[in-house]
């Protein structure tokens, strides 16, 4: 069973997407198209997104090593979904970055931290606090999250590559992207991370996954309104039908 730490740690997070949407309601965190001055030294983006998601995949493997479990076939499989998207995001992703973008220190720190708290509670809880017995692997649980969870993996990498395709080497300007998920909303790139961590939160079926599932919604829906505000305010051509989040509804 969980020990009353690690309760204190899931609730932590979870009072934490409360504070991160509503202050990310009013203020738009200052990197890529929003990238501004004041918030003080700047890395180049590319090490920027090493430093703060490296931990995710490095130290999970840490934390996921400490548990009784880990030799186990189901928390093995949960280790090689979450693998899969932060091998992905902290060692592919920005080195596959076009422009000279810069991060604020300040937004790396923040972002590490969290990640910090979010990898300890959620390789503790496969790997030691919870029980995952083969029969899981036919829970319709574990199916659907599962499903769940590549079908958002797919779409944001999708997504993260139709941006890219946008930017010839050597250049810095913004353009309308077509095609994929962006037929129907500015974003789909976060709604598919979005989805990756609901999968996640029900394959897992457990208050770490819920965590960081809520704390992905309320950190990621501000930044993709504030980006489709962008876009319109940017672009005269924007498709007007397109929706900022979730396709014709938000």
């Amino acid at each position: 069973m969980p020990d009353t730490a690690f309760g204190w740690l899931v609730a932590l997070e979870i009072a934490l997407a409360v504070v991160t949407f509503v202050a990310l309601c009013f203020i738009v965190a200052p990197y890529g198209r929003h990238n501004r001055g004041g918030w003080g030294p700047t890395v180049p983006s590319r090490v920027g997104w090493v430093v703060m998601e490296s931990p995710a995949s490095i130290l999970f493997l840490v934390f996921y090593l400490l548990g009784e479990h880990r030799a186990e076939l189901v928390p093995l499989i949960f280790l090689a979904l979450w693998q899969l998207h932060y091998v992905q995001r902290a060692f592919v992703y920005p080195f596959l970055m076009r422009g000279g973008g810069r991060m604020p220190v300040s937004v790396m720190a923040m972002a590490m931290l969290f990640n910090l708290l979010n990898t300890w509670i959620n390789a503790r809880w496969i790997s030691e606090y919870g029980s995952y017995a083969t029969s899981w692997l036919a829970d319709p649980r574990f199916l659907v999250g599962v499903l769940v969870f590549l079908a958002g993996f797919a779409l944001n990498i999708g997504s993260d590559r139709i941006l890219r395709r946008l930017r010839r080497p050597g250049s810095s300007g913004y353009s309308i992207p077509q095609g994929g998920g962006f037929r129907y909303v500015s974003s789909p790139n976060y709604l598919g991370e979005m989805i990756e961590w609901i999968g996640w939160a029900v394959a897992t079926w457990s208050p770490a996954g819920l965590a960081f599932a809520l704390y992905t919604v309320a950190n990621l829906a501000p930044r993709a309104v504030s980006n489709h505000r962008w876009y319109r305010q940017t672009f005269d051509d924007y498709p007007p039908e397109r929706r900022a989040l979730i396709p014709f509804i938000v």
